[in-house]
């Protein structure tokens, strides 16, 4: 919920999309060179023209003495020679004159890299802070725009003939900006028919968005410029897509007019038929609702947080003799649980650590307190194993190890780290890396594994917890949590009592059932967005009912010395290739 103020309806317009191009003040700029190369050619002429809104501003010319001679076939080119650039001012008297031209100004070029590299570098070669100009190139805007049948090629030459520009490029600075100004006004007349009128939208622009696509744009049209998730669906209202935004309309907007490379993406809002906005208080609420709508519908073009049910855990059993076994659900039954594992794989990693470390059974047969006697197995032979199969330990001395195993998960990993770094040691000693790496991973597993359960046991076992953070318009944004689960998200507004504000919020929360521990009352996903906004600097608690600590010698502390361990890897080997080659379900277009 949100305690705010009243407010005035506003009419929505164009405005609201960004900054509208006929409000921008362009500088398009050109260089005359005596090469190509920053590094090995100088400037000898800078022009540039100031626009806004069709309208010029202002012009700017002047040559520059490159320091050096220039070259025959440059001086024919260009028409400017040694003696017309005799007198002129140095790039370090040059330069100065033009950023204060173009100060606050979108920088435009033709071919920009070449000419904003030019200045940059001359920026930097006369120790003077480049601007963070926005930069605008209309060669490659032009190739988004125009077609073959419209322009053979994107040469400045021929786009001026193209839009009829009253300025033929004669390959002199000012004369070429003056031709550019009426290049990018041309394609400005080619892009407003496509939905493109703010500078963001041009920024973003790209022709992979269809036409059909662009036409939709309607449909973020009633959407609020507030956080929230937007729901994309078809026309029978399944849902196609959900995602979450700081700003509703901005965001969705930016799927009929951005430069979407992710082909579903074009797929998806091809399929649309309309677009849900859910408004909510804080970013924080917005991510979790986006979470639970994900879980329960399963969009086919989300490919995240689809299936939270699908996840492993790692259970201790509850029987005579306790052993380990990969399980889907959490129950109430007093059993130690590690988890949830993103794969079965990584959960059968983090097994392997456990098994290094004690010596449980890996049968998985159940056992009575009195097992018959029979013959052991190889595992026992290698004193990897107590075997209580044959009765060689009672329960009370194999409880010693399982107790161990329980202690490793819920508060002090040392013992799998111990067991994992003596064997890496003596394989490494023998040159056997590949099998070092193997249980490498293995401990990492594990103690990432015990990392993620300690941060978020400690949560779910607190029955509530109230904390907030200051707003950058000064108010409080305050969340309620219980058991590891969203309950409630507000904003108290500046000046407003922030202790009666979140009272209110409190008394709207959801009331939470306990959940079998020690997992949280919600997915795994949702609790550790929690914790990360409640790790964030200045978030205040404001109530805790129960406890919310993590062990001081727990997992958290050698996950740094895991991460370090692994980007040495990667420095040693920068040139291995890591990624996920996963074929696409479509072939690229």
């Amino acid at each position: 919920m949100t305690v705010a103020e009243p407010s005035l309806p506003v009419q929505a317009s164009f405005d609201e999309l960004g900054t509208p191009l006929r409000e921008v003040t362009f500088c398009v700029v050109d260089l005359e060179t005596t090469g190509g190369s920053p590094q090995q050619a100088g400037i000898t002429e800078i022009g540039a023209v100031k626009v806004r809104a069709g309208e010029v501003l202002g012009e700017f010319q002047t040559l520059v003495n490159p320091g050096a001679a220039i070259p025959p076939f440059i001086a024919v080119l260009t028409g400017i020679t040694d003696s017309m650039v005799a007198s002129a001012p140095t790039l370090g008297a040059a330069l100065p004159a033009f950023l204060e031209f173009a100060h606050g100004c979108v920088l435009v070029a033709h071919n920009a890299p070449f000419d904003v590299g030019f200045l940059r570098a001359a920026a930097q070669e006369h120790g003077r802070p480049w601007p963070s100009f926005e930069v605008l190139d209309t060669a490659r805007l032009a190739r988004r725009v125009l077609t073959r049948d419209d322009a053979p090629n994107c040469k400045l030459a021929t786009l001026a003939r193209f839009f009829r520009s009253g300025t033929v490029p004669q390959h002199r600075a000012l004369g070429d900006a003056r031709a550019t100004v009426d290049v990018l006004h041309g394609l400005f007349e080619r892009l407003g028919p496509l939905g493109v009128h703010s500078l963001e939208e041009l920024a973003a622009f790209s022709s992979r968005v269809s036409p059909a696509q662009r036409r939709k744009r309607h449909l973020a049209d009633q959407l609020p410029h507030a956080p929230g998730v937007y729901v994309f669906t078809d026309d029978r209202g399944r849902v196609l897509y959900v995602g979450k935004s700081k700003d509703l309309r901005t965001r969705v907007r930016t799927y009929f007019t951005a430069s979407e490379t992710r082909s579903r993406m074009g797929e998806m809002v091809t399929l649309a038929a309309k677009v849900t906005g859910i408004e909510c208080a804080t970013p924080l609420e917005a991510e979790v609702r986006e979470l639970r709508l994900i879980a329960a519908h399963k969009p086919r073009y989300n490919r995240r947080s689809r299936f939270p049910e699908r996840a492993t855990w790692l259970k201790v059993t509850v029987e005579p003799f306790p052993r380990l076994s990969l399980v889907r659900e959490v129950k109430a039954d007093a059993a130690t649980y590690l988890g949830p594992f993103g794969s079965r794989r990584v959960a059968e990693r983090a097994v392997a650590a456990i098994h290094e470390a004690f010596p449980i059974r890996q049968c998985t047969q159940r056992l009575s307190r009195s097992p018959r006697s029979g013959s052991a197995c190889v595992l026992a032979e290698m004193d990897r194993c107590v075997a209580p199969c044959v009765g060689a330990v009672d329960v009370q001395t194999y409880a010693t190890h399982v107790d161990a195993i329980r202690h490793a998960v819920a508060a002090d990993p040392t013992p799998v780290i111990e067991a994992a770094t003596r064997r890496i040691g003596r394989l490494v000693v023998e040159s056997r890396f590949e099998e070092a790496s193997v249980h490498r991973d293995r401990m990492a597993a594990f103690v990432r594994a015990a990392a993620r359960f300690q941060r978020m046991s400690a949560l779910a076992r607190c029955p509530e917890l109230v904390a907030a953070k200051r707003t950058e318009e000064g108010g409080w944004e305050a969340h309620v949590v219980r058991y590891g689960r969203l309950a409630a998200a507000g904003v108290v507004p500046r000046g407003a009592p922030a202790r009666a504000g979140v009272d209110e919020i409190v008394a709207t929360a959801e009331t939470v059932e306990p959940p079998p521990p020690p997992t949280p009352a919600a997915t795994a996903e949702e609790t550790e967005r929690i914790l990360a906004w409640l790790e964030q600097p200045g978030v205040r608690l404001v109530e805790l009912a129960g406890e919310w600590s993590c062990p001081v010698g727990g997992a958290q502390a050698h996950t740094e010395w895991l991460d370090t361990a692994y980007a040495a890897r990667d420095d040693v080997v920068p040139c291995q290739d890591r990624r996920r080659l996963r074929p696409t379900h479509r072939p690229a277009r």
